[in-house]
Parts: structure tokens; C-alpha cells; sequence
């Protein structure tokens, strides 16, 4: 460790991130005032000492060599799983997913620091397999990396956690240098599965009207049916490719195992996904479809920002949040509260700091030599930018809702000390860029 080191930090990196910070301090504080002056919550206070403490490790892992992590990669990767694990079977329930480890009042959510152990532990494999090994292999083993905790967060059930995994999956794959046409394979199987998903709730709550191909889909009969010819599909395209060596061959199997594994997932998540979980994707379609149970918050938040204007209506002003209007405002809801108080001009402020950040990790990604620190900032990056666009798209009605914090801002100790971490890993990485 060398403390001159620490003159080489990229300030506005680390400067973008204790704003947002300040800021989600003091919008966790407004959250907390009631419309008659009364303070009914500390959250702001507890935000103060983690966000302290997420400072304090961002600087030391700063100051810290990044490639010492290298070799305990795995290990960090299996502590974090087991933690997850634990919480699967007996952790605290909040929200309803059991995603906790309770010790008395304090708890730590372990899915949180998992994102940077996968990505930490995925950046290693990428990099220790970048020469002489396949693409396949390569995409294949990423998959498995990423997918087992992502399965594991399912189950608590915790989906908004679960779907950071995957834009760090497929960016993380691209900058690897794996081929593409298995990143668009992935891609258009999540895209297929997600249209299955909403086209029957289109279907039931907005068109109100049947579509027979979606009602042969709701036959099981005629599914595994359905199935099974795909099946037949693609062993004989696979069969002609191989033996004929025609690339119309390929793309038939390609496309069919496409529409295999979509059915199945869109089939399986029928079974697994909860009935509020649903309701968000119904109301995400069309909110007033419930206005006064699971479309109220996508309501009020469309309110709050819409009623802040230009310049907002002034900090401790806001009355959506101060007439509780607003559930979990403190939380997932937060950017709804800053637009309503600090209006347009504040919103643009956060689009800022959040670009600032996203363009300074491209810069790190662009400049160091070390592709394992390269792999490790891209993956960052796409989790900065997809809890960004996911919360606050989620917040004016543009995002179904899904319970992903807004980083940096949104009250809680694991996410915020999680994002701190990442802050920190990028700094090392941009201060030892041009180190072999």
C-alpha cells in the first residue's frame, strides 16, 4: 500500500458517488417528516454510519492492489453462495423474500455482495481462459457462474436481485472477446421468455380479448406436443448440419432450441413466480388496471415526480411523501421524492453524476492493460447502469417494478456498502492501469 497512491485516485469517480450518497441521506431524512413536521423514523441516521463505512472500504480497497484478489476469486464466490444459501433456508423475511441474515436489529443482505463476487470470480475465469480454450466453453462456464446465484436469489424469492446478473453476464462476455452469436442466442432466449410471459396478462387484463395461439399455449397438451416437434427439428437440422456442413442447418437448430428453452422457462416461471410478482408485471402494462392496490405506487410515483416541475417544490416541500401517499419511499421510491422536491432540475443532476460515473468506468475499461481489472470494471459498469435505468425507468412508469434500489440513494446498508465496494475496486484498477 502506498499512500501517494491515493493522489492518483480519479476524484471524480469518488466524488460523483459520495454526492449521491449526500444525497440519498437527505432524501431518506425528508422521507422520514410527516406532512405535520414529526420525524417518524432514524433510517437516515443508520444511512450515515454505513455510508461512512462503504467509504472508508472504497478507499482502503483503493489504496489496495486489486490483483491480489485473483487467487481467492473462487473462495469469495463460495462464501457469498453459501451465505445466499443460508438465507434460502433460514433467512429473515422482508418484503417477503427471505434474503436476510438477522443479528438482533441489524442485518445483512447477502445477494447484495454476491453481484461483486460474481463478477470478481467471473472476471478471473474470463481472463484465465482467454487463450487456447473455446468460445463455447468459455460462454458455457460463464453461464454456470452466473446463473447459480442468480437460481439460488430466485428462491428466496428475490427477482429484481436476480435480473442485475444478467446484463453482467452478457457485457462481461462481450468485452471478453466470446463469439457473438451465443451472447444474441442468450439474449433473444431472455427476450422470448419475457414476450411469453406479458403476452398472456395482455391478453387477460388490456385487450381482453382471446388470441387463439395463446390459448393453444395454455394447453399442456398441446405444448408438450409442441415441444416435441421442436425436439425432432432440431436433431435432424443438427444431424444436417454436421453432416452436410449447410449453414441454413445451423440457424434451424439455433432457432428452435431458442423457442425450446424460452417455452420452458416461460412454463417454469408460471410455477415459480408469486402472485404480487405478477400483479407488478399486470400494472406494469396498465396501472390503473388496480389503482388502489398494486398499480398505487407506480401512480403516486408518476405524481410525485409530475408535481415537482422544473425546480420542485422544495426540500422538506414535497407532499406525496410527507402525506405518506408514497409506500417504500425510502427505498425503492426515493428518486420519486428528489423529483418531487429538487423537480426536473434535480432528476438531471442524478442523470449526471450517474453518467459521470458510467464514463469514468469506460475510461478505466478503455485504458488499463490488465484485461482481469478490464473485466472487472465492465461488469461494474453494467450494474451501476442497470440498477440505474431499472429503478428510475421503474419510478415514471416505464419499468415494471421490481424492487431494485436506486444505488447509492436508496436507504439500505448491503446495497450501499456494495455499490461503495465496487467504487473502490474501480479506483485500484484506474490507479494501476498502466501496471503489468
Amino acid at each position: 500500500m502506498k499512500i501517494s497512491d491515493f493522489l492518483k485516485f480519479d476524484f471524480s469517480l469518488l466524488f460523483s458517488s459520495i454526492i449521491l450518497t449526500v444525497f440519498g441521506i437527505l432524501f431518506i431524512y425528508s422521507s422520514a417528516i410527516t406532512s405535520t413536521g414529526v420525524l417518524t423514523s432514524t433510517e437516515y441516521t443508520r444511512q450515515i454510519i454505513w455510508g461512512s463505512i462503504g467509504l472508508i472500504l472504497a478507499i482502503i480497497i483503493a489504496l489496495l492492489n486489486y490483483r491480489r484478489i485473483y487467487h481467492f476469486a473462487l473462495y469469495l464466490y463460495l462464501i457469498t453462495l453459501v451465505l445466499v444459501l443460508y438465507t434460502c433456508i433460514n433467512g429473515r423475511v422482508v418484503h417477503g423474500a427471505s434474503a436476510w441474515i438477522g443479528i438482533g436489529s441489524f442485518g445483512i443482505q447477502p445477494s447484495e455482495f454476491t453481484k461483486i463476487s460474481t463478477i470478481i470470480f467471473l472476471a478471473q475465469f474470463l481472463d484465465s481462459t482467454k487463450r487456447n480454450v473455446s468460445s463455447l466453453f468459455r460462454f458455457i462456464i460463464s453461464c454456470v457462474i452466473v446463473f447459480t446465484p442468480m437460481l439460488l436469489i430466485l428462491m428466496q424469492p428475490d427477482l429484481g436481485t436476480a435480473l442485475v446478473f444478467i446484463p453482467i453476464l452478457l457485457v462481461m462476455t462481450l468485452i471478453a472477446g466470446i463469439s457473438l452469436r451465443y451472447i444474441v442466442f442468450l439474449l433473444m432466449t431472455i427476450g422470448l421468455s419475457g414476450v411469453l410471459m406479458i403476452l398472456p396478462l395482455w391478453q387477460t387484463f388490456i385487450i381482453k380479448t382471446t388470441i387463439p395461439i395463446l390459448v393453444l399455449l395454455t394447453d399442456k397438451r398441446f405444448l408438450i406436443i409442441f415441444l416435441f416437434a421442436l425436439t425432432i427439428i432440431f436433431v435432424i437440422a443438427l444431424f444436417g448440419f454436421r453432416r452436410y456442413k449447410k449453414q441454413y442447418f445451423y440457424w434451424i437448430s439455433f432457432f428452435s432450441t431458442i423457442i425450446i428453452i424460452a417455452i420452458i422457462i416461460w412454463y417454469a416461471a408460471q410455477k415459480v413466480l408469486k402472485e404480487y410478482q405478477i400483479m407488478r408485471l399486470i400494472v406494469f402494462l396498465d396501472p390503473n388496471i388496480d389503482p388502489r392496490g398494486s398499480g398505487w405506487n407506480i401512480i403516486q410515483s408518476i405524481t410525485a415526480i409530475g408535481s415537482g416541475g422544473f425546480i420542485g417544490k422544495g426540500y422538506l416541500q414535497g407532499t406525496q411523501s410527507h402525506y405518506r401517499f408514497l409506500p417504500q419511499q425510502s427505498t425503492d421510491f426515493i428518486f420519486s421524492i428528489f423529483s418531487e422536491e429538487w423537480g426536473l432540475i434535480g432528476g438531471l443532476l442524478v442523470f449526471l453524476l450517474f453518467l459521470i460515473i458510467v464514463l469514468r468506468l469506460i475510461k478505466i475499461m478503455r485504458t488499463t492493460t490488465d484485461t482481469f481489472g478490464c473485466y472487472i470494471v465492465t461488469g461494474l459498469s453494467a450494474m451501476y447502469i442497470f440498477h440505474f435505468l431499472i429503478n428510475v425507468g421503474m419510478t415514471m412508469g416505464i419499468m415494471p417494478i421490481t424492487g431494485i434500489p436506486l444505488l447509492f440513494m436508496s436507504y439500505g446498508g448491503s446495497s450501499l456498502i456494495t455499490a461503495m465496494i465496487g467504487i473502490g475496486l474501480a479506483l485500484s484498477i484506474h490507479t494501476r492501469r498502466f501496471q503489468y
